[in-house]
């Protein structure tokens, strides 16, 4: 089947799905990644013949020859996004669509294929059918969903692949900060940087991730939770955290947020914030930001709350930065009002307890 026209599913069910009862006691405290559901998706592609054999079977391993190619060019992108459990009772999908424009600009850069979005939502809503069961109805619990994509053609060459296998597979999840929500505090990176302009920051490959991890250790060191990059040029302006986008809160409820500058990844969080904010009358700024400007604007007063977001985090404050000359504290280091509200209207919108003016829910 070429690219694109839609293709049909064939569905596999496991033969040996978790019991009822022991899918009971994974989703009483699933954590975050490590436990999943049952079955996945898979869809192939070959150069010439396009995307084809789209299937939800058993979740399994994949066979991998020593050769294929992404084990050693490292062309490979992913997503993610999640199923709620809403209140009316129905599990809903938020901007999925989204997540599949992002996930074929992904595909662009990294020289793949791009997944048409129509069968990117189609596998999503299949899996989400078929382990339905699976999305939790604890408070706070969502079925993350993680599609990804892969060079698997077999060869040694360093030209793009000929051949990928799309993924697709499920996790429900609890929070992901463990404890819940509470202020992080934050380790500045002033030895590592991300991405550089002209990389691969905008898309969503497994690199930029990888080479945040080393940052990401020493942030540990430091007694921090998560690292914040400058930017590759200078050195001196805010980019993204490891794995989400920021903003800053000043005194008169205005928010300041990194431009996407071709090496911040497009958070779809992120862009929903900033519909939010503006719908309550907030002035949002999208321009550089410089560790100097923040330091100081929350030892002055100006900056009264800077927060984290993302799919896996949602919002998350930021109560202690720390950095190689010292640390300072976001107000008084507690969740900010604004930081809270934002979170609240958010997460209100993907559980269905808040109209949905903007269109973002999808009802499986």
């Amino acid at each position: 089947m070429s690219g694109g026209g839609m293709i049909d599913f064939e569905i596999h069910r496991s033969e040996q799905p978790v019991t009822a009862t022991e899918r009971e006691a994974l989703l009483a405290n699933p954590g975050f990644g490590r436990v999943f559901t049952d079955h996945m998706v898979t869809i192939r592609y070959a150069e010439g013949k396009g995307w084809y054999d789209a299937r939800v079977e058993a979740r399994a391993p994949i066979p991998m020859d020593p050769a294929t190619a992404v084990l050693h060019y490292g062309q490979e992108i992913f997503e993610g996004l999640k199923a709620y459990h809403r209140a009316d009772g129905k599990t809903g999908l938020f901007r999925a669509d989204a997540n599949a424009r992002r996930f074929a600009e992904s595909a662009r850069r990294m020289a793949m294929a791009p997944l048409p979005e129509d069968l990117f939502l189609s596998s999503i809503e299949k899996l989400v059918d078929v382990d339905r069961d699976w999305v939790p109805t604890s408070e706070g619990g969502s079925l993350y969903l993680r599609p990804f994509q892969y060079a698997n053609e077999v060869f040694l060459g360093v030209r793009p692949s000929h051949e990928y296998l799309y993924v697709l597979i499920a996790s429900p999840v609890g929070s992901y900060f463990s404890g819940g929500l509470k202020p992080v505090s934050i380790w500045v990176s002033q030895d590592y940087t991300r991405a550089a302009p002209g990389g691969t920051g905008a898309a969503k490959c497994g690199g930029n991730y990888a080479a945040s991890l080393i940052a990401q250790a020493q942030a540990a060191e430091h007694g921090c939770d998560q690292v914040v990059f400058l930017d590759a040029v200078h050195r001196s302006y805010i980019d993204e955290l490891g794995g989400m986008n920021i903003f800053f809160v000043r005194k008169d409820g205005s928010l300041i947020t990194p431009e996407l500058n071709g090496s911040i990844l497009p958070g779809i969080t992120r862009e929903s914030v900033i519909k939010l904010a503006q719908a309550e009358g907030r002035t949002v700024e999208q321009r550089q930001i410089s560790l100097h400007e923040w330091r100081e604007g929350a030892k002055s007063g100006e900056i009264v709350e800077t927060f984290a977001c993302g799919t896996a985090a949602v919002l998350t404050p930021i109560g202690t930065v720390r950095a190689n000359d010292g640390e300072f504290l976001l107000g008084t280091g507690e969740t900010g009002p604004v930081t809270s509200a934002l979170r609240q209207s958010l997460v209100d919108i993907q559980y269905g307890r808040a109209e949905d003016i903007y269109g973002w829910t999808t009802i499986i």
